[in-house]
């Protein structure tokens, strides 16, 4: 018997829209030359990835990287277990799934770690620019370039695996909506969810710091 169960918090899901809509801002505001919006999107995007490895570590259960970042053993045994039984609806995110979100965190904050320091080499420049090279900063401009094939490489797999899943029988996209997810009955502990005051607190303190310190200066300029 399938139960209706709660798996996702308020914060874990406004994360997960907000990131995509801000890629898609991102790819649009650098193919256009819009870079004083790309710089402000990007800005917004490190308060969102900074929030998410806090909320990592000291948010609801299935938010936590203990919960879904298993040992590689474990995400071999689920591979198996894949091939020979089919897919099966997860709480949260599923062994191969945490690996995917540790890589498109992992790619992301060196996108936008690069971009701190680069340079068009005519009028926008990264906050940190001066504290390297000309030299330094134009290669890490080029590694900025770069990276982001490799977030649409694994954005693409991301949702390739999705699609896959949801035809399997493991709807993921609704429950990231609503929060809930119909899965197998099962024993054991029921998860435990941070109150989304909590996460609001450490939203806003982080966005006030980044916002006074980086997208402040650069909306002054619109």
């Amino acid at each position: 018997m399938n139960n209706r169960v709660r798996v996702w918090d308020i914060p874990t899901r406004v994360f997960h829209w907000t990131m995509i809509g801000l890629l898609a801002g991102l790819w649009w505001s650098a193919d256009a030359g819009e870079l004083v919006w790309h710089q402000v999107m990007a800005y917004s995007m490190l308060v969102l990835i900074v929030f998410r490895l806090i909320w990592g570590i000291v948010g609801s259960d299935t938010a936590r990287f203990s919960h879904f970042i298993k040992h590689p053993k474990t995400v071999f045994q689920y591979i198996t277990n894949i091939k020979r039984h089919g897919v099966s609806p997860s709480v949260g995110h599923n062994p191969l799934g945490g690996y995917m979100v540790l890589a498109l965190i992992g790619i992301l904050t060196l996108q936008l770690s690069t971009g701190l320091f680069a340079t068009d080499d005519i009028f926008t420049e990264g906050p940190f620019y001066n504290y390297v090279s000309h030299e330094t900063a134009l290669w890490l401009t080029w590694l900025h370039k770069q990276t982001f094939n490799f977030i649409l490489l694994l954005a693409s797999i991301h949702v390739l695996a999705v699609l896959v899943h949801t035809l399997k029988g493991d709807k993921l996209i609704l429950p990231m909506i609503t929060g809930y997810k119909k899965v197998a009955e099962q024993s054991g502990s029921t998860l435990a969810f941070r109150s989304f005051f909590i996460a609001l607190l450490l939203f806003a303190l982080l966005a006030g710091v980044v916002g006074n310190y980086l997208i402040l200066p650069i909306v002054q300029m619109l």
